[in-house]
């Protein structure tokens, strides 16, 4: 065991906490999800945990087995960190918790969300339903991130990289784009301030932001 405190519990669900429930361990496995990243770029997906306590998570997820280190080949020749493929296991785990938590009537909607947090969240929320029948492909630009969409047989295929041939190409920064798939921004009216930018099929995009609707909320809890 990486770190020394642990629930003491035979309890598999106690122990899957004592390897990822520490404090920032399992945004640094999400922001590892979409594939391997350097230290400064995990820093720049995590801007609120201080550099000494992601060094620390990530030698305590790289102690159970979570996470490893490599170094890239020449010219790069830098170190990455990377999901085992135990650890890419957890993705379902962060999607279901993404969806548990999206109902939550106490969540933030003015929150900054990172470019891995907003490409997740469509992992998460997508509904094949809305895409019956669809067949596109979609470049999404966030300054250097770049990721391919493929909504086809009622599925959503989104990975880090170009797109080869696109029906559109995407291009904004994550806020903005979460703000016209979320709410509150229409398309219409980010694309009039500037804030997205769109080169191709303009309508197949409105209908790509309608395929992610969020969970109802849940209930709140009413005093007895």
């Amino acid at each position: 065991m990486a770190t020394n405190r642990t629930y003491d519990d035979g309890c598999a669900a106690a122990h899957a906490l004592d390897l990822v429930g520490e404090r920032w361990a399992l945004l640094a496995v999400r922001e590892l999800m979409l594939g391997p990243k350097r230290f400064t770029d995990l820093r720049a997906g995590l801007p609120g945990v201080s550099p000494n306590v992601l060094a620390q998570r990530l030698r305590e997820l790289e102690g159970t087995g979570v996470v490893r280190r490599r170094k890239l080949p020449p010219p790069a020749a830098s170190k990455v960190y990377e999901l085992t493929e135990w650890g890419k296991e957890l993705e379902p785990v962060l999607v279901q918790l993404g969806r548990w938590g999206a109902r939550s009537p106490s969540k933030p909607h003015d929150a900054a969300l990172g470019v891995d947090s907003l490409i997740l969240s469509f992992r998460t929320m997508f509904d094949s339903r809305r895409a019956d029948g669809m067949s596109a492909t979609y470049e999404l630009r966030f300054g250097e991130d770049v990721f391919r969409a493929v909504v086809k047989d009622g599925r959503l295929d989104i990975i880090r990289g170009s797109a080869e041939q696109s029906d559109a190409i995407i291009e904004s920064d994550s806020n903005t784009l979460a703000g016209s798939v979320y709410g509150p921004v229409a398309l219409a009216e980010a694309i009039r301030s500037g804030g997205i930018r769109i080169e191709g099929d303009e309508s197949a995009v409105a209908r790509f932001l309608t395929l992610f609707p969020l969970p109802e909320p849940a209930a709140p809890a009413i005093g007895v």
